[in-house]
């Protein structure tokens, strides 16, 4: 637990070992017994949400590991919280989530592991990559796709670029359309050797926050964030005005002035200025019931329900839209509300005052599991999803569904972003665009065209599919087998059980890629190929990452595990954040999207479509014939 928000940092440390209660012992004793016969994923659906709850418990237990592996090295103390702020506040780089190790989860700090260093492979710092990333990587990793998370700042893509004067020589196949012989990608700088087990596989240090505090939007510094704030004493975000609407203004050389935008393009545009626009109506409701506030108190109350309601976003709507499961979605609920449900927790506030079974995890009390918080390489390599991106999009209005204009994506990137908004398109157009358009399958053989043959704004040409293999590689992240048999999954000894009987080719495929040897499978194209739960967008292998890590990323945060009550929210900011959803956002900021959305059941499953938008025949939205 965090000491009281009236305390200083005791510079204590978290218990070192996480500790299973007895009945949480039994309990996943019995469902690992019960899964010898039935997968989790084919009992019935309370039983599964029950079963999922379990094997957090196990994955708890096993999948959390320091990045730092000396304590005394740790670099977690920092300085005891001076600022009273910050009691009630985020702080933009992160610091003094907790109190009692104040620099944990903040920007510089390193990623964690999910597996045991010591069972981790060298990481392959010098470029004899083995098998050479390019060919097999498009071989077999080929997105006609929408976005579909309301943050990007999970894994922060920035990190790569933070590197030292090596290059990465990457010899192409024979044939190969690339331009040159060879790929040459920059080495990622690792962290100083704080430990000998650092030489092995060195620990990365990740420039942006690990908190659910929107530093995709507001920044990671308290610098940045004062500079994305308006002039006035009004506590809002910066937003420029044109005959569309507002948007997220651009410096001198066209980039976006906001939190994060290394990887920017139009879904980027558009999740960046719905969360400015709603910190800015939090700023105006806010403002009403506080007339006296300063303007960095009324920014900081709307940065705190801003953050919270996109955790909550995430948790109960965009989890449960792509991994279509009734387990799973009353388990994520469940994270949430607890099993005694929305409607009661609503009325009467948490009914158990610790268990996050019962009332959810939001004021169960925060607990670090024994291990000091921060995302994990791990974390970061399942949810590579680039597959979800499509390389055009099919363009329709909001109001009447007639298709517009259609776009290769490459077009939308960095400075393109805004060129739908130029062209007399609307965000309420876009975002209907999006809504209909279904998402590519995270699968092999579905990557991105544009991807593979991309140069970024600092002039790095590269293919992202290689890119994606080989920072794995370089971070010492288990290739497939061993990646599962961390996971206590069971392990393919062969590439038709990788891939499953239906679907030979692949394996073929696999097979020739590999030489013949699976156990060289790396974790991303294992996990794009191993057939997929019913309903899931995503591999069970990456799932058992995500179920730990989503979780977490609630349990240890102060301000939501912690401090979840009125008196930090305030009485109307908690009301926002309990009682709005996606949809709300959306039409709070586009009315025009309230026709379609009443007809919707999700905001992130594919949108009810107007009978123009169905006449469209083309191939882009990806979805099935009207009938």
């Amino acid at each position: 637990m965090e000491p009281s928000p009236k305390s200083k940092s005791n510079m204590s440390e978290p218990k070192r070992k996480f500790q299973p209660s007895l009945v949480e012992r039994a309990g996943v004793r019995t469902f690992e017994f019960i899964n010898r016969f039935v997968p989790w994923f084919k009992l019935p659906g309370l039983i599964g949400a029950f079963n999922l709850a379990f094997l957090r418990i196990s994955l708890r237990n096993y999948n959390l590991h320091d990045g730092y592996v000396d304590p005394s090295a740790q670099g977690r103390y920092g300085d005891a919280l001076e600022d009273e702020r910050f009691l009630n506040a985020r702080n933009s780089d992160g610091k003094y989530n907790s109190l009692e190790l104040p620099l944990m989860g903040c920007a510089g700090m390193r990623f964690g592991r999910n597996f045991p260093p010591r069972e981790l492979p060298e990481a392959d710092r010098g470029g004899a990559l083995d098998p050479e990333p390019p060919g097999h990587q498009r071989e077999v990793h080929g997105a006609k796709a929408q976005w579909l998370h309301p943050g990007h700042d999970a894994q922060p893509a920035g990190r790569g670029l933070d590197s030292d004067e090596e290059n990465f020589h990457i010899p192409l196949p024979e044939g190969d359309k690339w331009s040159g012989k060879t790929m040459q990608l920059p080495k990622t700088k690792p962290d100083a050797t704080l430990d000998p087990s650092d030489k092995k596989c060195p620990g990365y240090k990740n420039p942006n926050t690990s908190w659910w505090d929107g530093s995709q939007i507001y920044g990671s510094t308290e610098e940045i964030t004062k500079s994305l704030r308006t002039k006035l004493p009004d506590g809002k975000l910066t937003l420029n005005q044109n005959g569309t609407g507002a948007f997220i203004p651009r410096d001198q050389d066209g980039n976006p002035l906001t939190g994060f935008h290394n990887n920017w393009w139009v879904g980027m545009e558009m999740l960046h200025t719905l969360f400015a626009l709603e910190h800015n109506a939090l700023c105006d409701m806010l403002r009403q019931s506080y007339p006296n506030w300063t303007g960095d108190q009324i920014f900081d109350k709307a940065r705190l329900v801003n953050c919270a309601l996109m955790a909550k976003i995430h948790t109960v709507e965009w989890t449960p839209a792509i991994l279509a499961h009734p387990a799973l979605e009353i388990g994520m609920n469940a994270n949430w509300w607890g099993i005694v449900g929305e409607n009661l927790t609503k009325l009467v506030g948490r009914i158990s005052k610790t268990s996050e079974i019962i009332s959810g995890i939001p004021g169960s009390g925060v607990d670090h599991d024994g291990v000091p918080y921060s995302l994990t390489e791990e974390f970061v390599s399942v949810y590579r999803m680039h597959s979800l991106i499509p390389d055009d999009i099919a363009f329709f209005d909001a109001k009447q569904g007639k298709h517009q204009t259609t776009t290769p994506i490459g077009d939308l990137a960095f400075q393109g972003a805004q060129k739908p908004l130029d062209d007399g398109l609307s965000f309420g157009d876009l975002f209907y665009t999006f809504g209909i358009n279904y998402p590519g399958a995270i699968t092999n053989n579905n990557y991105p065209d544009f991807l593979r043959d991309f140069t970024d704004p600092d002039g790095i040409h590269r293919d992202m599919g290689t890119v994606d293999l080989l920072r794995d590689r370089e971070r010492g992240v288990p290739r497939y087998c061993e990646f599962r048999r961390l996971l206590r999954l069971s392990v393919p000894t062969t590439f038709e059980e990788l891939t499953g009987k239906q679907n030979p080719t692949l394996a073929q495929e696999l097979s020739a890629a590999y030489g013949g040897d699976v156990t060289q499978v790396d974790a991303l194209v294992g996990s794009h190929s191993e057939p997929v739960i019913p309903g899931f967008g995503f591999s069970e292998t990456a799932f058992r990452v995500f179920i730990l890590m989503a979780s977490r990323r609630l349990k240890s945060d102060r301000f939501i595990a912690g401090q979840w009550d009125a008196a930090t929210y305030t009485p109307e900011g908690f009301r926002w954040v309990q009682h709005s959803t996606m949809k709300d956002v959306l039409v709070r900021h586009f009315p025009e999207l309230a026709p379609t959305l009443g007809r919707s059941k999700n905001a992130f499953a594919p949108w009810a479509q107007m009978e123009e938008s169905r006449k469209y025949k083309g191939k882009e939205t990806n979805a099935p014939p009207a009938k």
